[in-house]
């Protein structure tokens, strides 16, 4: 009865598992005899035998083409035209190598005629800018400073006279700012120059002291001592300047000596970037006319480094 129930349950078993029936040897066969296969009673489907096919033919891999370029392509340069100036660039130098490499007549001539050409071309140029140029007054440099002798000595006086109007005008506006040290030589220079302004034309004088010492010859004996405001403004050589605009204006001038001439200018153009010296005024002093209808207008109000001065 065992020996003949235990191969139907195992067939049942397999069937409500979804596996196809084993073959009839394994199905008969005791499951004690195959413990090799475990107690697994769910196994993989075997995959049914395929039927072998022929290999299709190998396909031809077509040859790899070249890819368009993603750049534009540069259009042809033309030839320029004979003898003109685009030519002589490509062609003149070319003609000298050949004649100095090869120094035959031909070779020589060739150069000397083409040299001669382009001096002609250049001429021609020269004539007609000529023309131009005096026929219009905004590219006319005498309408900006004569170039006639008597007339330059002209031009000079009245940029003397602009130049001490605007000082004058300026000595109410601004002051300086003078930091110096007793054994310094070069403060000793400029404090002269600096009392010139003082007196003729009215700056004030702020000095100070980075040793607590006066200067020789007495010159500015109410002195003030520094207390860290050159370090504030950077100050690191003396004789140094900072034009003044009370209550807060202050910009460099200079670290070092000047002359009186680089000194005043320099105090007049710092003026005029600020907008403290007109357009006119400014060009009266260097003894020119402006074109105004080549310069454009300067945005006016342009208010001084905001930098307190030193107590």
């Amino acid at each position: 009865m065992t020996l003949r129930i235990r191969p139907l349950v195992l067939s049942t078993l397999i069937a409500l598992s979804g596996e196809p029936s084993a073959s009839v040897a394994t199905a008969s066969r005791p499951f004690y005899l195959d413990k090799e296969r475990g107690w697994f009673w769910r196994e993989p489907i075997p995959a049914p035998p395929q039927t072998p096919t022929s290999a299709p033919p190998p396909r031809e891999i077509p040859k790899a083409e070249k890819p368009p370029s993603s750049l534009p392509q540069e259009p042809a340069k033309a030839t320029p035209p004979p003898l003109s100036a685009a030519w002589f660039r490509q062609n003149l130098d070319k003609v000298r190598d050949r004649a100095i490499d090869s120094p035959t007549r031909d070779n020589v001539a060739a150069f000397y005629y083409l040299q001669r050409v382009m001096m002609d071309k250049a001429h021609r140029f020269t004539d007609v800018a000529r023309q131009v140029v005096m026929s219009d007054p905004l590219l006319d440099e005498n309408t900006r400073r004569p170039i006639a002798t008597f007339a330059v000595h002209e031009s000079n006086r009245i940029a003397v006279t602009a130049t001490e109007e605007s000082l004058a005008s300026m000595a109410k506006q601004v002051g300086l700012l003078f930091f110096f040290r007793s054994d310094c030589a070069y403060c000793h220079l400029l404090a002269p120059l600096l009392k010139l302004l003082e007196q003729r034309f009215g700056f004030k004088v702020y000095a100070v002291s980075l040793d607590g010492q006066p200067l020789p010859g007495d010159l500015y004996p109410d002195f003030h001592t520094d207390h860290g405001q050159a370090q504030l403004l950077g100050v690191q050589v003396t004789p140094a300047l900072f034009l003044v605009k009370p209550p807060n204006g202050l910009l460099p001038l200079a670290q070092g000596l000047l002359s009186l001439d680089e000194l005043t200018m320099r105090i007049l153009t710092m003026a005029h970037a600020e907008g403290l010296l007109e357009d006119r005024q400014f060009d009266a002093l260097r003894g020119q006319r402006s074109s105004q209808a080549l310069i454009p207008p300067r945005p006016s109000g342009s208010p001084l480094s905001r930098m307190r001065p030193p107590p």
